[in-house]
């Protein structure tokens, strides 16, 4: 395994990983030793079409070599064709551009405020949800349902209030608060530990939005891009949200972030609103542009669907019998196994095991593969996963139950 080589000239914003990658092909990329590992996590389900995808390198190297910047001064056409695609697969009306999640969740916020205005409200409330993560940004950051996320940044923006995931009745509770108007909702945990709701939870929430007057955002950064099995998570319900947030796995790689509205959201915004430099210039949305025509050609969403149920019932099969297995849980390629041990050093044993996945809230590995994935690469992955949680659990003594 390579190590990196830590500069002093960087802020110590992350604890890295031992190793460094030099180059990536599909589900697999190489070390600086020339070790091959599969990327189970896909840059935190950024590629979704894996490392160096013929069409989006082709799409990069074209767009590279014409026009990579102009400004929002002018008409972007690129921009335009992008966005409607983007309303076309999600079934939205308009979109804005910037350059990340947590940009497209500022812009959904923004939104809100706005939303707020025209009810009169000086003091609005949107609804978010324990376990949540929305960014790392102000207000995102305070969207987010998690101290530890929290901690060191206060006072945080106002007013964001945190409740129970998975708790309709507790949403029901705040009905008659008149200063809320809006609920900030991911349709799968992600950073939460891939928590899948009841069936049926997001289509209440629909109704409740519908009934108050209240913006429905989904926080789809994570589960957007055929992710779940569907373009977006929130389609499984066949909802249409007011607001629906995506980054990640837009742009492969390449940062880009959207902000899609529908119904009356799509006018909230209006000149000197919001704006953003580098948000949706050239090059970043033909990348975006030849994501979504690729996964549209390769039928992504089906295949996501198809390989993540390969994956999950093999790594059941794999796992069930060891008493550290909890469950295994998700939809799509976005999948969680919670463990009932410590899971300290895991991550490195997959390294060892070469296979790349990350854990999250404690103790639930997740995996975000690309959604392109055969099914001899799927069933290796779930070969290196299975055996890197067996040889950690075996080394880690359990404690005796009383």
């Amino acid at each position: 395994m390579s190590t990196s080589n830590p500069s002093s000239s960087l802020i110590p914003a992350y604890a890295r990983l031992p190793v460094s990658f030099e180059r990536g092909d599909g589900v697999r990329m190489w070390d600086r030793e020339g070790n091959e590992y599969m990327d189970a996590l896909g840059g935190i389900a950024v590629c979704g079409l894996g490392h160096s995808h013929p069409s989006i390198t082709a799409a990069i190297t074209e767009q590279a070599n014409t026009l990579l910047h102009t400004s929002n001064l002018f008409a972007i056409t690129h921009q335009e064709n992008l966005a409607q695609k983007l309303c076309s697969v999600s079934g939205m009306d308009a979109v804005f551009f910037g350059n990340s999640g947590a940009e497209a969740n500022e812009a959904a916020i923004k939104l809100t405020r706005l939303h707020a205005r025209k009810k009169n409200i000086e003091n609005p409330v949107v609804i978010t949800f324990n376990g949540s993560f929305h960014g790392r940004t102000m207000a995102t950051l305070a969207a987010t349902g998690n101290e530890k996320v929290h901690n060191g940044f206060s006072p945080l923006v106002s007013e964001f209030l945190h409740l129970p995931y998975n708790d309709l009745a507790a949403i029901r509770k705040h009905t008659d608060n008149k200063n809320i108007v809006a609920i900030m909702v991911e349709p799968i945990l992600g950073e939460g530990g891939i928590v899948v709701p009841d069936d049926g939870y997001l289509k209440e929430i629909r109704e409740i939005c519908n009934e108050q007057n209240w913006l429905m955002v989904c926080d789809e950064i994570q589960t957007g891009m055929a992710r779940t099995g569907h373009w977006f998570a929130s389609h499984a319900e066949n909802i249409t949200p007011d607001v629906i947030t995506s980054a990640k796995a837009l742009g492969n790689g390449i940062p880009i972030g959207a902000c899609l509205t529908s119904g009356s959201a799509a006018s909230l915004i209006q000149p000197g609103h919001h704006g953003s430099t580098f948000g949706g210039n050239p090059f970043s949305c033909r990348v975006a542009l030849a994501v979504l025509e690729t996964m549209q050609q390769e039928n992504i969403p089906d295949n996501a669907k198809t390989t993540g149920e390969i994956l999950k019932t093999t790594l059941t099969e794999a796992l069930h019998n060891r008493p550290e297995f909890k469950e295994i849980r998700g939809r799509g390629m976005m999948i969680g196994i919670e463990l009932d041990t410590d899971c300290t050093g895991l991550v490195n044993k997959g390294l060892e095991n070469r296979v790349i996945f990350n854990v999250t809230a404690g103790n639930t590995v997740r995996l975000l593969p690309p959604c392109n994935l055969t099914e001899d690469e799927t069933n290796e992955i779930a070969r290196r996963v299975a055996d890197s949680i067996v040889q950690h659990c075996e080394a880690k003594p359990r404690v005796a139950e009383a």
